[in-house]
């Protein structure tokens, strides 16, 4: 059974920074893509970044620059290194990984405030 365990989240202040970490555990085959979403109170859960396994990132037009998004395969790990963060960037972040067969995983999700 896969299983997705996040850390990393917690209260910053507007202009700090939080690396957030997911570790995936029963995984049976390589994974296709890791991500990380994100939903804040009263909005869609949405894409922050990605990085499939060739090492092509993607990023949504409002991290681009301030987060960086990697991976350790060995470990079946990925990184969001958030920087700059701003007000509007609290959410609840949560890890996802997709199977070559098109399947989809989540983690229980790490709460991320950015507040003075």
């Amino acid at each position: 059974q896969v299983q997705l365990v996040e850390s990393g989240g917690g209260l910053v202040q507007p202009g700090g920074s939080l690396r957030l970490s997911c570790a995936a555990s029963g995984i049976m085959f390589r994974p296709y893509a890791m991500a990380w979403y994100r939903q804040a109170p009263g909005k869609q859960r949405e894409l922050a970044a990605i990085i499939v396994t060739s090492g092509t990132t993607n990023y949504a037009d409002s991290v681009k620059g301030r987060f960086t998004i990697s991976r350790d395969n060995a470990k079946n790990t990925v990184y969001l290194q958030m920087n700059s963060l701003k007000p509007e960037d609290t959410a609840v972040y949560y890890c996802n990984l997709r199977s070559p067969g098109g399947g989809y995983y989540w983690g229980q999700g790490t709460q991320v405030t950015v507040s003075s």
